[in-house]
């Protein structure tokens, strides 16, 4: 079996909330690296900002949506953490804030995907 066709079957064979924990994952990964570079090194911290920016966008979006599943004040938090989150990004690009709380943010998120896989 080719690697591309492993990929897609383990696309697959991914939950929604697999999925989403995974992109936590890898979006927070960059999250950490990119805290980590010097602040010259602004395309490193520019592409992770964006990155997690896009995920708590399209978070947000489908929070919006009337035909969402989930309870209206827990879309009303999410959609309150990404704007947050977009102005947390902001004032990370002109320097006056760090990352952590971002980081924070997207772990505690993974926390709770998890705990709701194990129960699954």
């Amino acid at each position: 079996m080719s690697l591309q066709a492993y990929k897609t079957a383990a696309a697959r064979a991914e939950s929604p909330r697999e999925m989403e924990y995974r992109l936590f994952g890898q979006v927070t990964r960059a999250l950490v690296h990119a805290s980590t570079v010097e602040r010259s090194d602004i395309q490193t911290r520019i592409d992770a900002l964006d990155w997690n920016r896009r995920l708590w966008s399209a978070l947000a979006t489908d929070c919006s949506d009337p035909d969402n599943a989930l309870a209206n004040p827990l879309r009303a938090q999410i959609i309150s953490i990404s704007l947050f989150v977009n102005r947390h990004s902001s004032e990370i690009m002109r320097g006056d804030e760090d990352f952590e709380p971002l980081i924070d943010i997207n772990k505690m998120v993974m926390q709770g995907l998890s705990g709701a896989l194990e129960a699954a």
